[in-house]
């Protein structure tokens, strides 16, 4: 278990947006949307009857998995896909599940279901992420006119204005923002390959049926599937990683700006064996998370090998870092936007 889903590390570790973007009820949810756009496609390039495409409608609107049974199904498949199609395929008349998945594969479902629940989370992170550029700049407002120590090479420098300080901060952020907006018609695309990633099942339709399945779904057309061209999950992977290093050096200077008695923090942790003391929690926190994210985007550096036509090892390495970066990133988000509202005092104590 990670530390964002621990019950006892959950409340330090709090990352909201990203459980709820990629938690596994979600997840099923998207697959089964998935279904549904392939359905609605294939009817209108004339490969399933009218009747047919309705009957599959009507049973996957009505369809609820069993997920206990998904969870053995992955177990033994390495993939929820055949155990979930099963179950819809269950749910409906046998000429329904002859029609349902036609010419798709289970890595178009899944990955399409990622980019629907990548979607979600920035959507989400999007406004978030904005407004703690606004809060640094009211801190800024607040606290910029003081002067405090500068620091090089770990020692006092010369003294700098708390602004400069500040600005140094918020710097990335901008950035980051306009890198998320180019980035997430990229990452958020639909996936569409069949078992081989050549599309042959949809015959000439191909382009057409992943043109009105992306339209359907709200995600962008990459105009092929993307199933071993790993690179977009990648680079996202990376821009949540530069996202929380970009935090990490807020908490990193915060914390030693408290060591140093220029910042005062109001509800900094306490010490079981210290009263006296005001820890910056989350100032650690954010260092913490840089240094966990870090890691985590070199192992997701390695989905790019993958072999073939379809790689197992790779694409399951992705489902467990990718996840853990959102979440990485979701709490240092929270967690800088609480930092600066807590900032009491910047510059020495005075009296």
């Amino acid at each position: 278990m990670g530390p964002f889903e621990d019950s006892l590390l959950g409340g330090l570790f709090a990352a909201p947006d990203a459980g709820r973007a990629f938690a596994a009820a979600g997840m099923v949810a998207r697959m089964v949307a998935f279904e549904a756009a392939l359905n609605e496609a294939l009817a209108e390039a004339g490969l399933i009857a009218p009747g047919v495409a309705r009957a599959v409608d009507r049973a996957l609107s009505a369809f609820r998995a069993d997920r206990r049974e998904l969870a053995g199904g992955t177990a033994r498949d390495g993939v929820v896909g055949p155990a979930l199609v099963a179950q819809m395929r269950g749910a409906m008349g046998s000429e329904a599940a002859a029609a349902l998945h036609r010419g798709a594969t289970r890595q178009d479902a899944i990955d399409t279901a990622l980019a629907l629940s990548v979607q979600a989370f920035n959507t989400a992170l999007a406004p978030r992420l904005q407004a703690l550029h606004g809060a640094l700049g009211e801190l800024a407002a607040t606290h910029g006119t003081t002067d405090i120590m500068g620091v090089t090479r770990m020692q006092p420098a010369l003294p700098i204005a708390a602004a400069h300080r500040i600005t140094g901060w918020a710097a990335p952020l901008p950035a980051l923002s306009d890198e998320l907006a180019r980035l997430r018609p990229r990452v958020e695309a639909l996936q569409l390959g069949g078992p081989v990633g050549d599309r042959r099942g949809f015959g000439p339709h191909g382009a057409a049926i992943a043109a009105r399945m992306a339209a359907r779904l709200g995600l962008s057309d990459p105009g092929t599937a993307w199933g071993t061209e790993r690179g977009r999950v990648v680079e996202y992977g990376g821009w949540l990683a530069r996202l929380t290093g970009a935090l990490g050096k807020i908490g990193q200077d915060a914390a030693l700006m408290a060591l140093g008695g220029e910042l005062a923090l109001r509800g900094a942790g306490g010490s079981s064996a210290m009263p006296h003391k005001n820890n910056p929690v989350a100032a650690e926190v954010l260092v913490t998370l840089a240094r966990f994210s870090a890691t985590q985007s070199g192992g997701l550096m390695q989905a790019l090998v993958a072999e073939g036509e379809r790689s197992g090892a790779a694409w399951t390495l992705e489902w467990m870092l990718l996840p853990q970066m959102a979440a990485a990133a979701d709490c240092a988000l929270g967690t800088a936007t609480r930092l600066v509202g807590s900032i009491e005092r910047i510059g020495p104590a005075r009296g």
